[in-house]
């Protein structure tokens, strides 16, 4: 079983322990921006297209953020939640480190000592959307749902408001 099947065997596991209820989509694979616009549109999604960002935190180590897509990484109040400058994983050194393709990481299934920084925000979404490892799906939660999922995984997960800082 290659990578991304396992996470994406781990978030339908987690979210049926948890009894989340969860809508799922199966299509072409979505790896850019262009693609997700399309078949949001062709699918009539309405939840909030979730993003996350795997980064590489200066003097070693990894974290995740994960935020709106249309939100923009404020490196000066990642800083402040993690203590530390971030920078972008390559590629490739993400592939390596958590098996995700590009476009298609999520926040479940990671190596527990990565911390994942969580848009605040995404807890009062109606229903947010994410990819669960493989690109060809898509998965929608209740933002409180998302609450609920972080809170059950070993990973540090620390709680921001954009805008804050």
């Amino acid at each position: 079983m290659d990578r991304t099947e396992a996470i994406y065997l781990a978030n339908v596991a987690l979210l049926e322990q948890l009894s989340v209820s969860f809508s799922k989509w199966q299509h072409e694979p979505i790896l850019d921006f262009e693609t997700d616009v399309r078949i949001a549109k062709e699918l009539g999604w309405t939840g909030l297209h979730s993003k996350s960002l795997f980064l590489k935190k200066k003097g070693g180590g990894f974290a995740l953020f994960l935020t709106d897509k249309d939100s923009r990484l404020d490196k000066a109040q990642l800083k402040q939640a993690l203590g530390k400058r971030t920078s972008i994983c390559s590629n490739e050194e993400m592939i390596e480190q958590i098996g995700c393709v590009p476009g298609a990481v999520c926040p479940i299934g990671l190596p527990d000592d990565i911390a994942i920084v969580v848009d605040s925000r995404l807890f009062d979404a109606e229903e947010i959307l994410y990819t669960p490892g493989k690109p060809e799906w898509t998965f929608g939660i209740d933002g409180n749902a998302l609450k609920q999922v972080l809170d059950s995984i070993p990973n540090q997960i620390i709680e921001i408001e954009k805008g804050e800082a």
